[in-house]
């Protein structure tokens, strides 16, 4: 359930900013979603796990404090983001 070591180096390279940018708004938000996705796998084969759902709540939550910020502070970075990760339709 927890994401490999090598997926989430793929998904920092493929966010990141500069080269030793690990904790920028775009990299965290991407890591969220990724371990978003892999726990909603999770539900669709445990619909009883309401201590995980609540895990997934708080994850949720944070991604969207995140976005929030992004958002607020640069508009392009966030357009940007939200269609690369496929959020929004």
């Amino acid at each position: 359930m927890a994401l490999t070591r090598e997926e989430k180096a793929q998904t920092v390279k493929k966010f990141q900013r500069s080269e030793l940018d690990t904790g920028s708004p775009e990299v965290q938000v991407a890591l969220l979603t990724t371990r978003i996705k892999d726990i909603t796998e999770h539900f669709k084969k445990h619909k009883k796990d309401h201590q995980g759902r609540r895990g997934l709540m708080t994850l949720v939550n944070q991604r969207r404090s995140l976005l929030a910020y992004l958002k607020k502070e640069d508009t392009a970075r966030y357009a940007k983001l939200i269609n690369d990760l496929g959020l929004r339709k």
